[in-house]
């Protein structure tokens, strides 16, 4: 009499090597979707004409539009002890190597000793009306604390310098990064050579892509 058979057939036939080269191929085709991704997806890093703001009729502007100038800005307040120096010198220094290659972008800001109270049409129009602004004012702002304006926050993340008053001036290059700041009571003197030779490098680009 034949003994009784002790084995069964196995419930799944597949051998685990070949479970363990699926599970390897698997894992490869993820990590190179996560690398191909990282390499054509990977996002940009920030820079000041990244950003948008608004203008002093509260619409959203892209700073995208001043790319390739030399651009400084200023947290700008009506009722200062340094209001009528700083704009007379803004506006001439922006008469002077503006609009092609240069621009000065004013925040109003009322953190300083609450010295900016006006609406940032009222601002706008101060400005023009007493000292001929022809550079953009811009919306009114908040540039310390959580609330804080996102541009002007790289502005002071970029340089370590967190504006102490009005009329802070931070000189940004054509390509969105802060090249030097410089306090309210500092002459505008000291901003002129910055500005000239950011100036003289953009037309030298210009002329090396033509």
């Amino acid at each position: 009499m034949e003994p009784l058979s002790t084995s069964f057939p196995l419930k799944y036939s597949v051998p685990k090597t070949r479970v363990f080269v699926v599970f390897l191929s698997m894992v490869l085709c993820t990590t190179i979707l996560c690398l191909l991704q990282l390499k054509f997806f990977k996002p940009k890093s920030k820079d000041f004409y990244s950003f948008q703001v608004k203008d002093s009729r509260g619409r959203i502007i892209s700073l995208e539009k001043y790319r390739g100038k030399a651009t400084l800005v200023v947290n700008v307040a009506s009722y200062c002890q340094y209001t009528d120096k700083n704009y007379i010198a803004l506006q001439e220094l922006h008469r002077e190597f503006g609009p092609s290659h240069f621009t000065v972008l004013a925040f109003p800001c009322n953190q300083f000793g609450e010295s900016e109270p006006s609406s940032s049409q009222e601002i706008e129009s101060f400005a023009k009306g007493n000292y001929g602004v022809t550079f953009p004012v811009f919306h009114k702002i908040k540039i310390l604390g959580s609330e804080a304006d996102p541009a002007f926050k790289f502005l002071i993340d970029s340089s370590k310098k967190e504006p102490r008053w009005n009329f802070w001036k931070y000189l940004v290059s054509p390509q969105g990064k802060v090249v030097k700041f410089w306090r309210p009571e500092e002459p505008i003197e000291s901003i002129k050579p910055e500005v000239t030779s950011l100036i003289r490098q953009i037309i030298m680009k210009k002329r090396e892509d033509l």
